[in-house]
Parts: C-alpha cells; structure tokens; sequence
C-alpha cells in the first residue's frame, strides 16, 4: 500500500484560498501509485491487484505491439523500435518511455508483406529488384482480382518513403501502464504531416 502517494484533494487550500482542516487521516481508497514508466526491451508484466479485486497489468518493459493501418483496414503484430516524439515531455523521447499517445517508430516489414499479398505489387526497395525476378504464375482470376485491387491502391508518398527506410511513424492507443498492452495506429494524411514537422522541428 503506498501511503505517500495520495491522490485527495483535502490537503489543498480551497477556491478562495482559505486552509482547510484536517479532520482525517488518508484513506486506501485515496491512494495512488507509482508511474509505470514503461521502456523499450524483453516483455516484462508486473500483475497489480486493484480496487475491487480487479486487476491491472503494469508493463515494465515492452518490445512489440499490435498496429493497425486505418486506410488499408489491416492489423499486425510488429516490433516497437524507439520512440521518436511525445508533446507532453521531452525525456519521455530520450529515455524511450512507451505512454499513450507517444509517437513511435515500428518495423514495417509485417505491412509490406501484407501489401504485397493482397496488391501483388512491391513497395519500398524491393521494388526495382522483385520486377526484375520472373511472377510466379497465377490464374486469370487471381489477376483480374489483383488487377481491380491495383486500381484503386493509392499510396500515401510520405508512407511510402517510411516503407523505403523500413520503419512508419505510428501513435501508441493503448496504456501500457494499465493494460500492459502497446497497441496503436500508423500515422496517415495531415496526421502523418503534422508529426513530421514536430519531430523535425525537434532535431
């Protein structure tokens, strides 16, 4: 039980600055914790017993996460590789600390796999090299469909210089302190504009 960290607001002034007085102790219920502070590294999940006998999962330490790509309708497992960006403190960056809305960079490597699946064409590097290697053969079906699929593929070209370097901006969704979870969401259009000015902005 951490006595110290209280979250009541009894031993404030009120409004008009007049003290107030102390007429109780601290109680459980008004109790608070320690941040998670969650870094990049090994999965490490500490299980904390709550309110209620409820239960919250404090990660420690994380290295992957569940992202999805909004405009292609698709999620994937991927590695977390370093945090790049956060608007609320600058050495959440520098200490690669995983919170919510932290900006991060992940491998793209599961979402060019997937978009060479379902599109049949390459992206990023391998473009250029996998022309050159023979197609591998494929019903008239299978290329109508791919073919009806490229029509309407459409990719964002800050995206695709990301999927050249290998790695996407991406925003964390979940509370990695709370659900001991890192899941979020590949940055797209203005979003994806708006970040890249931030981050270079910070360089």
């Amino acid at each position: 039980m951490y006595v110290c960290i209280s979250r009541d607001s009894r031993h404030k002034r009120s409004a008009t600055g007049a003290k107030r007085a102390q007429y109780r102790k601290k109680r459980k219920f008004e109790l608070g914790r320690p941040p998670a502070s969650t870094k990049l590294g090994g999965r490490r999940i500490h299980v904390v017993r709550v309110r209620g006998g409820n239960v919250k999962h404090r990660a420690l330490r994380l290295e992957a996460g569940n992202f999805s790509w909004g405009s292609e309708g698709v999620a994937r497992k991927t590695r977390v590789l370093t945090v790049v960006y956060n608007a609320s403190n600058n050495e959440l960056v520098r200490t690669n600390t995983l919170v919510k809305g932290a900006v991060v960079q992940i491998d793209a490597t599961p979402f060019r796999q997937w978009h060479e699946s379902h599109y049949g064409s390459s992206l990023g590097k391998k473009k250029a090299a996998t022309e050159e290697v023979a197609e591998t053969k494929k019903s008239n079906s299978v290329q109508n469909k791919l073919a009806a699929r490229q029509s309407g593929a459409a990719l964002d070209p800050l995206l695709n210089d990301q999927f050249n370097a290998g790695r996407l901006y991406a925003v964390i969704a979940s509370r990695p302190g709370q659900s001991g979870r890192c899941d979020g969401y590949i940055l797209e259009g203005r979003e994806l504009e708006f970040y890249v000015k931030k981050i270079k902005s910070r360089k």
